[in-house]
């Protein structure tokens, strides 16, 4: 679990599991495409991806795509929100979002 907190803790790495979620099996050079960064850049962030689970790949011909994989992120979701009253945990959310929108 260290190493999926020790993913997330990075914005470049939550934007690309965002990506992967808008759009799942995409190949490297289309990840960086979205990415305002070198093709190693990517390739560093989505290793650190890979080593927590988060990314997995599949190869077709000459090119590997990659693809979201939300067991970590639920595991932890159970582990750590599960404590908690979910209901009171919506409601919270519900306001602060509400109040984000007034402002």
């Amino acid at each position: 679990m260290d190493a999926v907190f020790r993913a997330l803790a990075d914005p470049t790495r939550r934007q690309l599991l965002d990506n992967l979620h808008a759009r799942n099996g995409q190949t490297l050079n289309a990840l960086c495409a979205e990415m305002d960064m070198t093709r190693q850049a990517v390739t560093k962030h989505l290793a650190i991806l890979e080593e927590a689970n988060l990314v997995t790949t599949l190869r077709k011909g000459r090119e590997k795509e990659h693809y979201l994989n939300p067991v970590p992120i639920n595991e932890i979701a159970e582990r750590w929100i599960g404590k908690f009253e979910r209901h009171r945990l919506d409601a919270l959310s519900d306001l602060k979002k509400r109040l984000e929108r007034e402002d």
